[in-house]
């Protein structure tokens, strides 16, 4: 649960775990063959991505509602 020490989503471990993969991603991605490029390498980078940034709209909706109450 959020706390006050609890600022951006980036503190959030999830989301830095979340982080942390994407980059993962991306060094494993870049020695895919060149013919991937905008198949397999494009979608596990989105995929990667949407991770990150469904732990950042989600904090941003909690938020939202916390300040709502």
């Amino acid at each position: 649960m959020l706390t006050k020490t609890t600022f951006s989503f980036e503190s959030i471990m999830a989301w830095q775990k979340a982080h942390a993969f994407v980059l993962s991603v991306y060094r494993i991605t870049k020695h895919f063959p060149d013919d991937e490029r905008y198949g397999l390498t494009s979608q596990f980078r989105r995929a990667a991505i949407s991770i990150e940034a469904n732990i950042a709209e989600g904090y941003k909706k909690l938020l939202g509602l916390k300040h709502m109450s």
